[in-house]
């Protein structure tokens, strides 16, 4: 963006903090910095301003140039249908045009009064991995005539601590003749990662796990793969080979979630035999169970091999669940002839055009 002329009045790497005590010491330099960018607004009125997600910051962002009269275009909704849906009078009052990337969003905000458009999902735009099977084989070190399954436990180190283990404790119970494929997250330190994988893996464990990078192409060339829920659930459903979805959080957070989350009526999602809605994005788009999750206590290692077995195998539930991931693939695809960052680029030139 700066290559296409973009000044940056705040890096957004500057203020990129996780961790409680982290964030704790970097608030004086955060809120300098937020307010920097609110003086840049108010001293040199954009003629269009573009939010992208971020909500915690943007909606603040967005009451500023609402005053100052810029038209607020926002990509990638935060999840009011989720929860926090108190914030929906902020996307009423200050947001011009919501460009939504899941399909029931946008009947949900049209519904509510707000101007949305479903763009299809960016992620749905890419082609598929161009890499062969064998390709990928020679370049990770993989036997390719072995089937090959993927496990992805998450992106941040909390997440990895929590699912990881179950994953690892079912892939020791199968034969040698199958291979894990564990793709590393940039966010994380592959060399931490490897070391902390060795430190769940038993002394006589002959399991076979190959730390790779592409998470796209290990998807695409999986027999099956356990994804926690996330975005990569999403680049799962879209690359479509069959996959279970898995999380774990504290019992705590567990407990305050499953009071706090309540679908509307565009997401129909009925709870399963343990009181939980579905949590997984291809299940909340289709509107029903197509991917089968395990959350929580039943995320066990004997559960994931129960669930991953038939996925493995030509069943009927392998079969199913290709079949309802292309149809999903379909609903996810912009229209015709453009993509989701085209559309976002066509309002901006219409909002200036707009102009006097």
């Amino acid at each position: 963006m700066e290559q296409a002329g973009q000044f940056r009045t705040i890096r957004a790497e500057d203020v990129a903090v996780m961790g409680i005590t982290e964030i704790l010491r970097h608030i004086p330099h955060i809120y300098r910095s937020y307010r920097r960018l609110v003086a840049e607004i108010k001293r040199n009125k954009p003629d269009v301003a573009v939010l992208i997600d971020f909500p915690d910051v943007n909606f603040r962002l967005a009451k500023h140039l609402h005053r100052a009269g810029v038209p607020v275009l926002w990509f990638v909704s935060p999840q009011l249908w989720a929860w926090k849906r108190s914030r929906l009078r902020w996307v009423q009052q200050r947001v011009s045009k919501m460009f939504v990337i899941f399909p029931f969003e946008q009947e949900f905000y049209r519904n509510r009064g707000v101007d949305a458009t479903f763009t299809g999902h960016p992620l749905a735009d890419l082609p598929l991995p161009a890499i062969t099977r064998d390709e990928y084989a020679a370049q990770n070190g993989l036997d390719s005539a072995k089937q090959w399954v993927a496990l992805l436990p998450g992106s941040r180190w909390k997440e990895v601590r929590a699912n990881l283990p179950a994953m690892v404790e079912a892939a020791q119970h199968y034969p040698p003749e199958i291979e894990f494929l564990l793709p590393v997250a940039a966010t994380l330190q592959r060399s931490e990662f490897a070391a902390f994988l060795n430190s769940l893996r038993t002394p006589l464990d002959q399991t076979r796990f190959t730390l790779v990078h592409n998470a796209r192409a290990a998807l695409h060339h999986a027999r099956a793969s356990v994804v926690a829920s996330g975005t990569a659930t999403v680049q799962a459903a879209l690359i479509g080979n069959p996959f279970l979805v898995v999380y774990r959080v504290s019992d705590l957070t567990f407990r305050v979630a499953k009071r706090l989350i309540r679908y509307p009526a565009e997401i129909p999602a009925p709870p399963d035999q343990y009181g939980n809605l579905p949590i997984a994005m291809p299940n909340l788009i289709a509107g029903k169970r197509i991917v089968p999750e395990i959350l929580q206590n039943q995320f066990t290692a004997a559960n994931i091999q129960k669930i991953l077995n038939p996925l493995l195998e030509d069943s009927r539930a392998r079969l199913a669940q290709i079949a309802d991931l292309a149809s999903l693939q379909r609903a996810m695809k912009p229209a015709i002839g453009t993509t989701a960052i085209a559309q976002l680029r066509d309002a901006v030139l219409e909002a200036l055009g707009a102009r006097p």
